[in-house]
């Protein structure tokens, strides 16, 4: 093995950096990035980070509120879990150097954004997760135990079954196959504890407000070494992004509804009334079905965000990002209304672990955004994610301490990546070609609003392009982007046969088959697992 660690994280996010730091104190640490360390969904969480802080919210009202907004599927001692260690966890974060945005008073200016009873959401401005990613990445870079490799993209995980070229049991994950995209070269990275925190997959979506390094990369690798998936058909599409022809989905925060923005249709009538008591501020799976239903109804390509009615001072103040960006497109955010669209945005299913972040594969555990933890049940409430991330890299970080001072059976040897009769390609269009027909596939019969046929022409269709995706993995030299259209591929399969399983209708799944809710049959986790 070239590279071998104690301990190898897969991704740079909130989870993975906080896991890395809190590690690194007792051991070696390999952080291997797709891109650029900081190329990460968390640089581009707009809203903020939710927690109590302070007298007049209280754990139980963040903890109401985000089992309402989960459609009561979330795990209620999860969710109090994270919602009891939240303070400590924003305490930490400001210990390793992010700068919140305070008020005139001095204290920190809290926000609400959409299904929060309370202001409670710590920000910087509206670039909170870009001023996390950057104080987290300072802190790793200098830290003598972290080896930063970027420009690498995981390929599988190394599993001890696989080694042995035999089923053992239990098995156990030592590593991961990794490609170096400037060499290209496969490297082997061997480590006695691995960790996923490779974010979310929304790119599986033509339509998206994530990051081109969101491609379900861990999802699929932990699927294709045997851990268990969970709550795959729950896609949370954010409701506002912005609509314009050369904007690439920019996202249009949830704080600015929090904020006292309103959703209006062309004409300037307002609709959220319609649709959910809390109007504007309703939780996000309602406000993404009532615009798609708005566009379809009335035949629009978009609706408007209308914060034209507060004082301007006060938007450039508190979105000073977001006007910018509208500016570059033409559109002022305190003089006119802002064109809006859903967009895939965030994954509440994933990899199923436990309290601690563990999967059922021993020394593999999975954080944030690729994992299921039981917080966001079937819909994440607004900026619980940040909030997820560094608890459970914190979490994740003690039971795998606690695991590595237990000591490990012995490491058996690992072959390097065989390339068997591979041959550059000369077909890349086939890559480019399947790559778009899986994400549109999956927008127009995956989508908001679904139904049992449009998802089994989906599964038909998205099987048949895994095959032709297999017979061309083998035959020539990996790439990047065949990495990531067989990941796409498995994950939207994942999404697709958990929506089939599910037969009801419950937070951001929704089928015209089976409109309503069933306590009785469904208020339960959509369990997957690869057959060997």
């Amino acid at each position: 093995m070239k590279f071998v660690s104690d301990f190898l994280i897969i991704g740079s996010g909130i989870a993975g950096l906080s896991y890395a730091l809190k590690v690194a104190e007792h051991g070696r640490v390999a952080l291997v990035t797709k891109r650029e360390v900081s190329t990460t969904a968390t640089g581009l969480a707009q809203g903020g980070i939710a927690a109590v802080a302070s007298a007049s919210d209280s754990f139980a009202e963040h903890i109401r509120d985000t089992m309402e907004a989960g459609a009561w599927l979330s795990n209620e001692a999860i969710v109090r879990l994270v919602v009891e260690e939240g303070p400590a966890a924003i305490e930490e974060l400001i210990r390793l150097g992010v700068r919140f945005t305070r008020g005139a008073s001095g204290d920190y200016d809290l926000t609400r954004e959409g299904g929060h009873s309370q202001r409670r959401i710590y920000h910087a401005k509206d670039e909170t997760g870009k001023e996390i990613e950057r104080a987290l990445v300072e802190m790793a870079r200098t830290h003598q135990n972290i080896t930063i490799y970027e420009h690498h993209v995981a390929v599988d995980l190394i599993t001890e079954s696989k080694t042995a070229r035999r089923r053992v049991t239990p098995n156990r994950c030592l590593g991961a196959y990794v490609l170096d995209t400037k060499t290209g070269e496969v490297e082997t990275f061997g480590a006695a504890i691995t960790v996923l925190a490779t974010g979310g997959a929304g790119k599986v979506y033509l339509y998206t407000c994530n990051p081109d390094v969101a491609t379900g990369d861990g999802i699929a690798m932990a699927y294709r070494a045997g851990a268990t998936i969970a709550n795959m058909e729950f896609m949370q599409f954010h409701p506002t992004t912005l609509y314009h022809p050369h904007a690439k989905s920019f996202l249009i925060s949830e704080a600015v509804r929090g904020e006292g923005a309103i959703l209006r249709r062309r004409d300037g009538t307002a609709f959220m009334e319609n649709y959910h008591p809390l109007k504007d501020l309703a939780p996000r799976d309602i406000v993404a079905r009532a615009i798609d239903n708005e566009m379809k109804v009335h035949g629009d390509d978009c609706v408007f965000l209308d914060i034209t009615h507060k004082d301007p001072a006060f938007v450039k103040d508190h979105f000073p990002n977001i006007h910018q960006t509208c500016l570059g497109y033409g559109i002022d955010m305190t003089r006119e209304p802002i064109p809006v669209v859903p967009a895939a945005h965030y994954l509440c299913g994933g990899v199923r672990v436990d309290s601690w972040g563990e999967t059922d594969l021993a020394n593999l555990f999975a954080i944030g955004e690729v994992a299921c933890t039981g917080l966001h049940g079937a819909n994440r409430l607004a900026s619980n994610s940040l909030l997820e991330g560094a608890v459970f890299g914190a979490r994740a970080a003690q039971r795998s301490l606690e695991h590595y001072r237990a000591g490990q059976p012995p490491f058996p040897a690992i072959a390097p990546w065989d390339t068997c009769s591979a041959r550059n390609s000369d077909e890349e269009v086939v890559v480019a070609h399947n790559w778009d027909e899986i994400r549109r596939c999956m927008w127009n019969y995956v989508g908001i609003v679904r139904s049992t046929k449009r998802l089994v022409r989906a599964l038909r269709r998205v099987q048949m392009i895994q095959e032709e995706i297999a017979d061309y993995y083998w035959d020539f030299y990996i790439t990047s982007d065949l990495i990531e259209l067989r990941n796409i591929a498995t994950v939207a399969e994942l999404i697709i046969r958990c929506a089939l399983k599910r037969q009801e209708s419950r937070g951001l799944h929704y089928t015209i088959d089976y409109p309503h809710t069933d306590d009785i049959h469904w208020k339960k986790d959509t369990i997957i697992r690869k057959t060997f």
